[in-house]
């Protein structure tokens, strides 16, 4: 049994259930202490209804929970989680951070035109309506979004199922306050997804740079790779880089 605790956080539209079908049980079972946290309160899972949390609210939530686990804790960050705990982690003490397809140092407008190009129309309704629930609304769009064309539709649509919207509020903040690299001093995992259309490899290995690393990349996954195919190369990757930490 690992003395490391692990906590896992969770990325916009999702909640800690996305942790919970695969890197829960197999975290847990190389014997790790694994905790999620839910960002959004309450946690809807599947709910449309608008939200406008600050993302300084997600990020004081992520400290609080490093402050009762202690210094010994890896965080590990998928998408928004990822910014969320690069953030966290410049006030905060971790043993580590690994960082999952996750917002990179450029922030999210990248992101946001090439959105624009692959898929304009949800996302001109996104920005004119303040609702971000428009961008995954149907299960094509969370396919579009998170997955790839091979992953199985069962996947997509039970991912569809609980999402939830996110916070415009949280964000702009992601567009206009990027993370600081460094300001964090703990070691740093980068995971890329192959086909990941939010934040590309090439993305991911320029954010791996900024913390003095190279990214790993997760053949033939999409931007989910907890839940993609290839989700247990992403945690065994993961857990491989953990274990050296320890020892």
């Amino acid at each position: 049994m690992s003395d490391t605790k692990v906590l896992l956080v969770h990325g916009a539209w999702h909640g800690a259930w996305c942790w919970e079908d695969n890197w829960v049980p197999h975290l847990s079972e190389h014997g790790f202490d694994v905790n999620t946290i839910e960002l959004h309160d309450p946690a809807t899972p599947g709910s449309k209804k608008r939200i406008w949390t600050r993302m300084s609210t997600y990020v004081d939530r992520v400290r609080q929970e490093l402050d009762r686990l202690g210094p010994e804790t890896i965080v590990v960050g998928h998408s928004m989680g990822g910014l969320v705990a690069q953030r966290a982690l410049e006030k905060s003490t971790a043993k580590g951070m690994v960082l999952v397809a996750s917002v990179p140092h450029t922030g999210v407008a990248p992101a946001t035109f090439r959105t624009l190009r692959r898929l304009p129309g949800p996302t001109l309704a996104a920005i004119s309506t303040l609702n971000m629930w428009r961008l995954v609304a149907t299960p094509a769009l969370a396919r579009a979004d998170f997955f790839t064309d091979e992953t199985p539709q069962h996947t997509v649509e039970s991912t569809h199922q609980r999402l939830q919207n996110e916070s415009y509020t949280a964000y702009l903040s992601m567009m206009l306050r990027r993370p600081r690299p460094t300001s964090v001093s703990a070691p740093t995992l980068v995971i890329a997804a192959q086909h990941d259309p939010l934040f590309p490899v090439a993305e991911q290995a320029a954010l791996a740079a900024k913390y003095g690393t190279e990214a790993a990349v997760i053949e033939g996954a999409g931007h989910d790779i907890m839940l993609d195919d290839g989700w247990e190369q992403a945690a065994d990757l993961a857990i491989e880089w953990i274990e050296q930490l320890d020892g």
